[in-house]
Protein backbone atom coordinates (compact mmCIF):
# COMPACT_ATOMS: atom_id res chain seq x y z
CA UNK A 1 0.00 0.00 0.00
CA UNK A 2 1.21 3.48 -0.52
CA UNK A 3 -0.24 6.59 1.27
CA UNK A 4 0.95 10.23 -0.78
CA UNK A 5 1.78 12.77 1.45
CA UNK A 6 2.26 16.20 0.64
CA UNK A 7 5.04 18.23 3.10
CA UNK A 8 3.78 22.08 2.97
CA UNK A 9 6.95 23.01 3.11
CA UNK A 10 7.52 26.51 2.87
CA UNK A 11 3.55 26.93 2.56
CA UNK A 12 2.94 30.02 4.60
CA UNK A 13 1.43 32.92 4.51
CA UNK A 14 2.58 35.93 2.79
CA UNK A 15 4.09 38.97 5.03
CA UNK A 16 4.61 42.70 4.11
CA UNK A 17 7.96 43.15 2.82
CA UNK A 18 10.45 45.86 3.78
CA UNK A 19 10.63 48.34 0.98
CA UNK A 20 14.15 48.03 1.59
CA UNK A 21 16.78 45.30 2.17
CA UNK A 22 18.28 44.56 5.58
CA UNK A 23 21.55 46.57 6.05
CA UNK A 24 25.17 44.30 5.11
CA UNK A 25 27.30 44.34 7.89
CA UNK A 26 30.85 45.89 7.85
CA UNK A 27 32.17 41.84 8.17
CA UNK A 28 29.40 40.86 5.40
CA UNK A 29 31.10 43.65 2.98
CA UNK A 30 34.51 42.55 3.88
CA UNK A 31 33.48 39.11 2.85
CA UNK A 32 32.17 40.51 -0.35
CA UNK A 33 35.30 41.87 -1.19
CA UNK A 34 36.62 38.58 -1.92
CA UNK A 35 34.66 38.07 -4.92
CA UNK A 36 36.59 39.08 -7.86
CA UNK A 37 36.92 38.43 -11.41
CA UNK A 38 40.33 37.75 -11.44
CA UNK A 39 39.48 34.63 -8.68
CA UNK A 40 36.76 33.67 -11.09
CA UNK A 41 38.70 33.09 -14.14
CA UNK A 42 41.50 31.47 -12.07
CA UNK A 43 38.95 28.86 -10.66
CA UNK A 44 37.17 28.11 -14.24
CA UNK A 45 40.94 27.93 -15.82
CA UNK A 46 41.23 24.85 -13.53
CA UNK A 47 38.16 23.52 -13.34
CA UNK A 48 37.35 23.54 -16.84
CA UNK A 49 41.32 22.75 -17.90
CA UNK A 50 41.73 20.27 -21.00
CA UNK A 51 43.28 17.88 -18.21
CA UNK A 52 39.97 17.42 -16.94
CA UNK A 53 38.64 15.58 -20.12
CA UNK A 54 35.18 17.38 -19.90
CA UNK A 55 34.29 15.95 -16.84
CA UNK A 56 31.88 13.37 -18.04
CA UNK A 57 29.77 11.43 -15.37
CA UNK A 58 31.60 9.53 -14.71
CA UNK A 59 35.52 10.31 -15.36
CA UNK A 60 38.56 10.60 -13.31
CA UNK A 61 38.77 14.46 -14.82
CA UNK A 62 35.11 14.63 -12.70
CA UNK A 63 37.09 12.88 -9.61
CA UNK A 64 39.61 15.41 -9.97
CA UNK A 65 37.20 17.86 -10.01
CA UNK A 66 35.59 16.89 -6.85
CA UNK A 67 38.65 16.68 -5.27
CA UNK A 68 40.18 20.35 -5.63
CA UNK A 69 36.48 21.62 -4.44
CA UNK A 70 36.82 19.69 -1.95
CA UNK A 71 40.50 21.32 -0.93
CA UNK A 72 38.60 24.67 -1.11
CA UNK A 73 36.19 23.65 1.10
CA UNK A 74 38.43 22.44 3.53
CA UNK A 75 40.51 25.18 3.45
CA UNK A 76 37.36 27.90 3.58
CA UNK A 77 36.95 25.92 7.12
CA UNK A 78 33.39 24.95 5.99
CA UNK A 79 32.33 21.28 7.86
CA UNK A 80 32.35 18.32 5.68
CA UNK A 81 29.09 16.84 4.96
CA UNK A 82 29.30 14.45 3.16
CA UNK A 83 29.42 10.83 3.66
CA UNK A 84 31.68 9.41 6.94
CA UNK A 85 32.30 12.85 7.33
CA UNK A 86 34.46 13.43 4.24
CA UNK A 87 33.06 16.27 1.84
CA UNK A 88 32.23 13.96 -0.80
CA UNK A 89 28.60 12.82 -1.22
CA UNK A 90 28.71 9.27 -3.45
CA UNK A 91 25.78 8.14 -5.06
CA UNK A 92 25.07 4.76 -7.53
CA UNK A 93 24.91 5.24 -11.42
CA UNK A 94 21.65 4.16 -12.78
CA UNK A 95 21.88 0.20 -12.98
CA UNK A 96 22.67 0.20 -9.41
CA UNK A 97 20.11 -1.39 -6.83
CA UNK A 98 17.91 0.35 -4.76
CA UNK A 99 20.50 -0.27 -1.32
CA UNK A 100 23.57 0.89 -3.45
CA UNK A 101 24.37 -3.21 -5.01
CA UNK A 102 24.24 -4.13 -8.20
CA UNK A 103 25.09 -7.07 -10.26
CA UNK A 104 28.10 -6.25 -11.62
CA UNK A 105 30.56 -3.50 -10.93
CA UNK A 106 28.75 -0.16 -9.63
CA UNK A 107 30.94 2.77 -10.79
CA UNK A 108 29.65 5.26 -8.10
CA UNK A 109 30.15 9.45 -8.87
CA UNK A 110 30.11 11.85 -6.09
CA UNK A 111 28.57 15.55 -5.25
CA UNK A 112 30.78 17.54 -2.96
CA UNK A 113 29.21 19.19 -0.09
CA UNK A 114 30.43 22.02 2.49
CA UNK A 115 28.64 23.37 5.24
CA UNK A 116 28.48 26.79 6.82
CA UNK A 117 26.88 27.16 10.49
CA UNK A 118 24.54 30.11 11.13
CA UNK A 119 25.36 32.94 13.66
CA UNK A 120 22.12 32.33 15.59
CA UNK A 121 21.38 30.29 18.15
CA UNK A 122 17.82 29.15 16.46
CA UNK A 123 18.10 30.19 12.93
CA UNK A 124 20.65 28.10 12.36
CA UNK A 125 18.86 25.22 12.33
CA UNK A 126 17.45 26.19 8.99
CA UNK A 127 19.85 25.73 5.73
CA UNK A 128 20.16 28.08 2.33
CA UNK A 129 21.41 25.82 -0.14
CA UNK A 130 24.17 27.30 -2.74
CA UNK A 131 24.12 24.92 -5.97
CA UNK A 132 25.92 24.05 -8.96
CA UNK A 133 26.71 21.12 -11.16
CA UNK A 134 30.64 20.37 -11.64
CA UNK A 135 29.94 18.01 -14.53
CA UNK A 136 29.70 18.57 -18.09
CA UNK A 137 29.76 15.99 -21.49
CA UNK A 138 33.39 14.88 -21.42
CA UNK A 139 34.62 13.90 -25.22
CA UNK A 140 32.78 14.43 -28.27
CA UNK A 141 33.41 14.44 -32.08
CA UNK A 142 36.43 16.64 -32.46
CA UNK A 143 35.86 20.22 -34.35
CA UNK A 144 39.10 21.84 -35.64
CA UNK A 145 40.53 19.28 -34.40
CA UNK A 146 39.68 19.43 -30.40
CA UNK A 147 37.21 16.55 -29.18
CA UNK A 148 37.90 17.98 -25.67
CA UNK A 149 34.25 19.39 -24.49
CA UNK A 150 35.29 21.62 -21.70
CA UNK A 151 32.26 23.01 -20.50
CA UNK A 152 33.44 26.47 -19.34
CA UNK A 153 30.78 28.28 -19.10
CA UNK A 154 28.66 24.89 -18.45
CA UNK A 155 29.12 24.61 -15.50
CA UNK A 156 32.38 25.45 -14.78
CA UNK A 157 31.14 28.56 -14.15
CA UNK A 158 28.22 28.25 -11.39
CA UNK A 159 30.69 25.72 -10.00
CA UNK A 160 33.59 28.79 -9.59
CA UNK A 161 30.61 30.89 -8.29
CA UNK A 162 29.62 28.45 -5.26
CA UNK A 163 33.51 28.42 -4.58
CA UNK A 164 33.76 32.28 -4.73
CA UNK A 165 30.58 32.21 -2.05
CA UNK A 166 31.68 29.55 0.63
CA UNK A 167 35.37 32.07 0.47
CA UNK A 168 33.59 35.32 0.98
CA UNK A 169 30.34 33.70 3.76
CA UNK A 170 33.11 31.83 5.97
CA UNK A 171 35.02 35.21 6.33
CA UNK A 172 35.38 35.96 9.93
CA UNK A 173 31.74 38.14 10.92
CA UNK A 174 30.08 37.50 7.09
CA UNK A 175 28.22 34.39 8.43
CA UNK A 176 24.34 34.79 7.65
CA UNK A 177 22.20 34.20 10.69
CA UNK A 178 21.01 30.81 8.78
CA UNK A 179 23.25 27.86 7.75
CA UNK A 180 24.67 27.44 4.52
CA UNK A 181 24.97 24.64 2.44
CA UNK A 182 27.38 24.30 -0.58
CA UNK A 183 26.77 21.89 -3.15
CA UNK A 184 28.65 20.87 -6.12
CA UNK A 185 26.82 17.55 -8.08
CA UNK A 186 27.41 15.42 -10.87
CA UNK A 187 25.52 14.00 -13.51
CA UNK A 188 23.58 16.92 -14.39
CA UNK A 189 23.95 16.14 -18.11
CA UNK A 190 22.83 12.66 -17.46
CA UNK A 191 19.77 12.93 -15.98
CA UNK A 192 20.12 15.62 -12.91
CA UNK A 193 21.49 12.33 -10.88
CA UNK A 194 23.67 13.63 -8.56
CA UNK A 195 20.95 16.18 -7.15
CA UNK A 196 18.19 13.72 -7.60
CA UNK A 197 20.60 11.66 -5.06
CA UNK A 198 21.09 14.25 -2.80
CA UNK A 199 17.15 15.62 -2.50
CA UNK A 200 16.48 12.22 -0.93
CA UNK A 201 19.63 11.97 1.02
CA UNK A 202 20.13 15.43 2.31
CA UNK A 203 23.02 16.24 5.48
CA UNK A 204 19.95 17.62 7.17
CA UNK A 205 15.86 17.48 7.03
CA UNK A 206 14.55 18.83 3.75
CA UNK A 207 12.13 20.43 5.91
CA UNK A 208 15.04 22.64 7.19
CA UNK A 209 16.12 23.66 4.04
CA UNK A 210 14.40 26.80 3.46
CA UNK A 211 15.79 28.03 0.16
CA UNK A 212 17.87 26.59 -3.44
CA UNK A 213 19.81 29.26 -5.21
CA UNK A 214 21.15 27.45 -7.86
CA UNK A 215 23.79 28.49 -10.69
CA UNK A 216 24.10 27.06 -14.10
CA UNK A 217 26.18 29.16 -16.67
CA UNK A 218 26.42 32.89 -15.85
CA UNK A 219 29.47 33.61 -17.68
CA UNK A 220 28.76 34.45 -21.45
CA UNK A 221 26.17 36.63 -23.44
CA UNK A 222 24.83 39.95 -21.74
CA UNK A 223 27.53 42.39 -20.11
CA UNK A 224 24.44 43.93 -17.81
CA UNK A 225 21.60 40.87 -17.59
CA UNK A 226 21.32 37.83 -15.96
CA UNK A 227 17.96 35.32 -16.42
CA UNK A 228 16.06 34.16 -13.06
CA UNK A 229 14.32 31.33 -13.41
CA UNK A 230 11.57 30.29 -10.82
CA UNK A 231 10.87 34.02 -9.60
CA UNK A 232 7.17 34.37 -9.95
CA UNK A 233 6.92 30.85 -8.10
CA UNK A 234 7.91 31.92 -4.46
CA UNK A 235 8.55 35.49 -2.54
CA UNK A 236 12.57 34.53 -3.52
CA UNK A 237 11.45 37.01 -6.84
CA UNK A 238 10.14 39.86 -4.47
CA UNK A 239 13.55 39.28 -2.54
CA UNK A 240 15.67 39.51 -5.62
CA UNK A 241 14.32 42.78 -6.92
CA UNK A 242 14.06 44.37 -3.91
CA UNK A 243 17.87 43.50 -3.19
CA UNK A 244 19.09 43.82 -6.93
CA UNK A 245 17.20 47.53 -6.45
CA UNK A 246 19.22 48.31 -3.76
CA UNK A 247 22.79 47.20 -5.35
CA UNK A 248 23.02 49.53 -8.64
CA UNK A 249 26.33 49.68 -8.50
CA UNK A 250 26.63 45.80 -9.39
CA UNK A 251 25.43 46.95 -13.27
CA UNK A 252 23.25 43.89 -13.63
CA UNK A 253 19.47 43.48 -14.01
CA UNK A 254 17.87 40.38 -13.02
CA UNK A 255 15.25 39.61 -15.43
CA UNK A 256 12.57 36.64 -15.40
CA UNK A 257 12.20 33.38 -17.71
CA UNK A 258 12.54 34.91 -21.51
CA UNK A 259 12.29 31.24 -22.68
CA UNK A 260 9.36 29.55 -20.97
CA UNK A 261 8.93 27.26 -23.96
CA UNK A 262 12.24 25.93 -23.49
CA UNK A 263 11.15 24.76 -19.69
CA UNK A 264 14.80 25.41 -18.29
CA UNK A 265 12.66 25.19 -14.92
CA UNK A 266 12.76 21.35 -14.87
CA UNK A 267 16.01 21.25 -16.71
CA UNK A 268 18.82 22.14 -13.87
CA UNK A 269 19.53 20.23 -10.64
CA UNK A 270 17.33 23.35 -8.80
CA UNK A 271 13.79 21.29 -9.60
CA UNK A 272 15.05 17.99 -7.59
CA UNK A 273 14.84 20.90 -4.41
CA UNK A 274 11.43 22.64 -5.96
CA UNK A 275 9.46 19.25 -6.07
CA UNK A 276 10.07 18.60 -2.39
CA UNK A 277 9.36 21.98 -1.86
CA UNK A 278 12.15 23.93 -1.20
CA UNK A 279 11.34 27.96 -3.09
CA UNK A 280 13.91 27.95 -5.70
CA UNK A 281 16.13 30.83 -7.94
CA UNK A 282 17.82 29.66 -10.63
CA UNK A 283 20.39 32.06 -11.96
CA UNK A 284 21.12 31.65 -16.48
CA UNK A 285 22.27 33.65 -18.85
CA UNK A 286 21.15 31.41 -21.68
CA UNK A 287 22.71 29.31 -23.92
CA UNK A 288 24.51 30.00 -27.36
CA UNK A 289 26.81 28.43 -30.00
CA UNK A 290 29.31 26.59 -27.91
CA UNK A 291 26.71 24.87 -25.88
CA UNK A 292 27.81 21.36 -25.13
CA UNK A 293 30.68 22.05 -27.62
CA UNK A 294 34.36 22.06 -27.82
CA UNK A 295 34.55 26.19 -28.13
CA UNK A 296 33.17 26.35 -24.46
CA UNK A 297 36.32 27.44 -23.45
CA UNK A 298 37.99 29.03 -20.09
CA UNK A 299 38.68 31.91 -22.68
CA UNK A 300 35.46 32.82 -23.57
CA UNK A 301 33.97 33.61 -20.13
CA UNK A 302 33.37 36.99 -19.29
CA UNK A 303 34.86 36.95 -15.81
CA UNK A 304 33.72 40.32 -14.68
CA UNK A 305 30.39 40.10 -15.54
CA UNK A 306 30.56 36.86 -13.53
CA UNK A 307 31.97 38.36 -10.58
CA UNK A 308 29.11 40.67 -10.41
CA UNK A 309 26.72 38.05 -10.51
CA UNK A 310 27.99 36.31 -7.99
CA UNK A 311 28.38 39.60 -5.93
CA UNK A 312 24.01 39.55 -6.39
CA UNK A 313 23.34 35.98 -5.15
CA UNK A 314 26.12 36.82 -2.11
CA UNK A 315 23.44 39.63 -1.06
CA UNK A 316 20.62 37.69 -2.06
CA UNK A 317 21.85 34.76 0.46
CA UNK A 318 22.59 37.49 2.99
CA UNK A 319 19.03 38.68 2.78
CA UNK A 320 17.42 35.30 3.17
CA UNK A 321 19.66 34.18 5.76
CA UNK A 322 18.82 36.79 7.80
CA UNK A 323 15.36 37.47 6.97
CA UNK A 324 13.15 36.45 10.36
CA UNK A 325 10.84 34.37 7.86
CA UNK A 326 11.49 31.66 5.53
CA UNK A 327 10.85 32.28 2.34
CA UNK A 328 6.99 31.61 1.25
CA UNK A 329 6.24 30.08 -1.71
CA UNK A 330 3.12 31.09 -3.95
CA UNK A 331 0.17 28.74 -3.41
CA UNK A 332 -0.96 28.14 -6.97
CA UNK A 333 2.68 27.32 -7.70
CA UNK A 334 3.00 25.13 -5.03
CA UNK A 335 0.30 23.32 -6.11
CA UNK A 336 1.31 22.90 -9.51
CA UNK A 337 5.02 21.73 -8.90
CA UNK A 338 5.49 20.38 -5.50
CA UNK A 339 5.54 16.62 -6.28
CA UNK A 340 3.54 14.40 -3.22
CA UNK A 341 5.88 12.67 -1.72
CA UNK A 342 5.04 8.80 -0.86
CA UNK A 343 6.41 5.98 1.24
CA UNK A 344 5.58 2.61 1.98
Amino acid sequence: MRIFVIAALSLVPAVTLAAQPQPVSAAARRGLETITAGDVKRRIQIIADDSMRGRDTPSPGLEATARYIAAEFKQFGLTPAGDGGAFIQRYPLPGARSDGKASGPVRTAPNVVGMLEGSDPELKREFIVLSAHMDHVGIGAPVNGDSIYNGADDDASGTAGVLELAEALSRPGARPKRSVIFLTVSGEEHGLWGSGWFSEHPPVPIAQIVADLNIDMIGRNWKDTIVVIGKEHSDLGTTLDRVARAHPELGMKAIDDIWPEENFYFRSDHYNFARKGVPILFFFNGTHPDYHGPNDEPDRIDAEKESRIVRLIYFITQEVGNAPQRPAWNPASYKKIVRPQTRD
